[in-house]
């Protein structure tokens, strides 16, 4: 279980940001991050997109696109009015991943950052030819959402 979620403001919105050291080239990460039969295999919902800059995209009725795009480094999208980012710079024989989650509702920041470190720990283990069920993903949901909520807590109260 990986707690790797800070809760920052973007441009005035509540953000989560995450940083992973992923095993694997930044051209092996991208694929996983933007490659639909990848994403399908890890991220919360598949992406039917190519992926191009402007780009739209339906996902679960929601219309979603592409907001930037630098191959292999940077893949941001809007979707349903949340902003999605990844960035991958080379790491140590690895790639480091920056993924960042702009959103306007401060209270879902315990439920996101619970979910998205799920995600990526599920990331993880795709690029190590790993997979885990849901299940198996959220079997420590409740306890991830606990440490977030104390973390979150005690940094709105040293912000006040």
């Amino acid at each position: 279980m990986t707690i790797s979620g800070r809760l920052i403001d973007v441009d005035g919105r509540p953000a989560l940001r995450f940083e992973r050291r992923l095993n694997g080239s930044v051209e092996r990460v991208w694929r996983a991050v933007t490659a639909p039969d990848e994403l399908a295999r890890w991220f919360v919902v598949p992406v039917p997109w190519t992926p191009r800059a402007g780009e739209s995209f339906e996902s679960f009725g929601t219309s979603g696109t592409v907001l930037e795009l630098e191959e292999p480094r940077v893949i941001a999208w809007e979707w349903s009015g949340d902003v999605f980012r990844f960035e991958l710079a080379p790491d140590a024989g690895g790639c480091l991943l920056v993924f960042t989650h702009v959103f306007d509702d401060r209270n879902r920041a315990v439920e996101q950052a619970s979910g998205w470190d799920g995600y990526l720990d599920r990331l993880e283990l795709h690029l190590d030819g790993r997979y885990v069920s849901d299940e198996e993903l959220f079997a420590n949901q409740a306890e991830l959402r606990e440490t977030y909520a104390k973390r979150f807590l005690h940094s709105r109260s040293a912000e006040g």
